[in-house]
């Protein structure tokens, strides 16, 4: 096995250490034959909740918490994202959840452990030890859509996943929602986006599926296995999985999708390798996601426009948090430029 090619946690952040002989102690209580002394570091990729590496003589494990700082109400919810994945993991490709704790004693906040998956985690770049042709990247590429196809092909209502929905609706509800989260989160040097809000108001689809959805579906949320990084062994963050529709999941992933002839800002926010020889564009995903799906591909627009709303509204969530001084982190100080950016793609799409 290559261990260059592993996914490796770094050093903590100073401002974002546990209280490790509070968290040792509890899972040493809920985990069962959990042995040793805990050597903890940090995955300091994301954006949003952070997650650990906790590592002990019997057991390899994985912590997930919310972000310091304000957050919306239905986010960073710790017990739903635990409770999804448990349920998912009888019918897709998830890691073990092995405990939930929201005693405030331990932590300030609710936080769940899982076993870790070893594996390549296809960020920005792929690990440089790591050669693939074009044919390979293509088929990866692939494999990568198949999953997400695969997710969206389980049937909710024989496996009880249905629960995790608030019923028809959903298209609405997400529009109405992430526009008040914009609001709220806005800060002066932002544009009021009020053009592509009413844009999406006046043309959510009348016709409405609804399956489990991802909702942050990238392939830097993938876990590839390292003898064959053709195969996924692993899907992770299901912090915003729900029951909705499969065509703006697809949005979602798109606004994401950074490919080799976009303009300079885009590629400067890439954060998976989207943009290789082999690797579909945008309009070829989204072709092959709705033959493999059986979906007519007219009309895409309003969820292209919905997927890049919503990663302005995220990206500004996160920028509010460095506004206001609730994290320190430097990489988030020029994002009010991602979302100006966002809007005017927005608008480029509608017109």
């Amino acid at each position: 096995m290559n261990e260059q090619l592993i996914d490796k946690a770094k050093q903590v952040r100073t401002t974002e250490q546990l209280p490790l002989d509070k968290v040792d102690a509890w899972l040493k209580q809920h985990i069962p034959n959990l042995t040793g002394t805990p050597e903890i570091t940090q995955y300091t990729g994301g954006a949003s909740n952070w997650t650990y590496r906790i590592k002990y003589d019997s057991h390899d494990l994985i912590l997930r918490r919310p972000p310091a700082g304000t957050k919306a109400a239905s986010a960073h919810d710790m017990k739903r994202e635990y409770e999804i994945q448990k349920a998912l993991m009888l019918y897709y490709t998830v890691p073990e959840m092995l405990a939930f704790c929201n005693d405030q004693s331990v932590m300030n906040c609710d936080f769940y452990i899982m076993r870790r998956v070893e594996g390549i985690i296809p960020r920005s770049n792929l690990p440089k030890d790591l050669v693939l042709t074009t044919e390979q990247t293509k088929q990866l590429c692939l494999n990568v859509i198949d999953k997400l196809i695969e997710l969206h092909q389980i049937d909710i209502q024989a496996t009880g996943l249905n629960a995790f929905g608030k019923g028809t609706g959903y298209c609405k509800r997400q529009i109405d929602g992430w526009s008040e989260r914009y609001l709220k989160a806005k800060t002066w040097n932002v544009p009021k986006c009020t053009f592509v809000i009413n844009w999406l108001k006046a043309n959510i689809p009348i016709e409405e599926r609804s399956c489990l959805i991802h909702n942050d579906y990238r392939f830097d949320n993938v876990i590839l296995d390292v003898e064959n990084p053709m195969k996924i062994i692993g899907v992770l963050d299901w912090e915003m999985a729900t029951i909705g529709d499969p065509m703006m999941d697809v949005g979602n992933t798109l606004a994401y999708w950074v490919q080799a002839d976009d303009d300079f800002i885009a590629k400067s926010t890439r954060r998976q390798p989207t943009h290789l020889p082999g690797m579909l564009t945008r309009k070829e995903v989204i072709k092959y996601y709705c033959e493999k799906m059986n979906f007519e591909a007219k009309n895409f627009t309003f969820y292209e426009v919905y997927g890049l709303f919503r990663l302005a509204v995220i990206a500004q969530q996160i920028y509010y948090r460095y506004y206001h001084k609730q994290t320190n982190n430097k990489a988030f100080k020029n994002w009010w430029i991602l979302v100006t950016y966002l809007n005017w793609r927005c608008k480029k799409a509608i017109k």
